[in-house]
């Protein structure tokens, strides 16, 4: 009777022990579902912010807090997945939940925080089509990701630009915008001050081109690299280094515009790469080849 007892009263433990494991793990569930969450509203804010502002009054402090807002998104983009495998957390549902919330930050908010900054000199029905595009094809790289994500086990790898380094390209060239415009003030150098200028027009003039290369980046083929899977797990090549050390230069070298240099390098690097290694390198090592083979007797 009493190990009858003993087995019932072990078992109830077990239960107890069972449920309370099982609450505990639906909670630690809710964190990654909720930094999911705020990279949603980090992008409606930022659509917020960015609408406040009109033609009439355009102020760059509601569109610089806008760019802001988007890298605020990416932080917490970045963060929702480790944190859900950390946990054992990962499900089809936080993965959609996922590309919903990239498709506010990273697909609507750039672009509308590109209508928004850039200047008269573009017809506005063109900004609106660039604007169109980017958001379409934004839209696209997340649906093309959900389901091809598995192809590539070690997720080392993206096929075509990540939608969260397209919109943090956009959204650079909004940050830099109050740091040009110190350039500019009174007590500058008239030489600084052109400087300042010519910056402030040419980056606001690049911005719909730049949102035009970005979206068609965000759909093409092209890998780019995993950079947390590639810097922050396992080790690293010496060639990994070099390259966080230029990095961490030109932010203290040139701090104003590090951010977008940094992220124009992510974006334009491997479609050079692409196009040295299947045109350039083929027809170099056939013409060195052909002309290795003509002197030999």
């Amino acid at each position: 009777m009493n190990e009858i007892l003993d087995a019932t009263s072990a078992k109830a433990v077990a239960d107890k022990l069972s449920r309370r494991q099982a609450r505990r793990r639906r909670m630690v569930a809710i964190i990654p579902s909720l930094l999911t969450l705020g990279n949603a509203v980090c992008g409606f804010a930022a659509i917020t912010f960015a609408a406040k502002v009109g033609p009439e009054m355009a102020t760059p402090n509601d569109l610089y807090y806008a760019a802001l807002l988007i890298f605020a998104a990416m932080v917490f983009d970045a963060l929702d997945g480790p944190v859900a495998r950390l946990a054992r957390q990962t499900s089809a549902f936080g993965a959609q939940l996922d590309s919903l919330s990239d498709a506010i930050s990273f697909g609507v908010a750039p672009a509308f925080l590109m209508l928004k900054f850039s200047p008269v000199l573009f017809h506005p029905r063109l900004l609106w089509v660039i604007a169109v595009l980017y958001m379409l094809c934004a839209v696209m790289r997340l649906a093309r990701f959900n389901v091809t994500h598995d192809d590539e086990p070690a997720h080392e790898y993206f096929r075509g630009l990540p939608s969260p380094a397209a919109a943090g390209m956009v959204a650079s060239l909004v940050i830099i915008a109050p740091g040009l415009e110190r350039f500019t003030a009174p007590e500058m150098k008239e030489s600084a001050q052109r400087l300042g200028e010519f910056l402030i027009a040419a980056t606001s003039t690049a911005l719909p081109v730049v949102t035009l290369i970005v979206a068609c980046l965000m759909v093409s083929r092209i890998r780019y690299p995993h950079v947390f899977n590639q810097f922050f797990r396992g080790r690293h090549t010496y060639q990994h280094f070099v390259k966080l050390i230029f990095a961490l230069l030109i932010v203290f070298a040139i701090h104003e515009l590090a951010i977008p240099i940094v992220l124009f390098y992510f974006v334009i690097g491997s479609p050079l790469r692409a196009f040295w290694t299947r045109f350039v390198l083929p027809r170099w090592s056939g013409t060195s080849a052909s002309a290795g083979g003509s002197v030999r007797p």
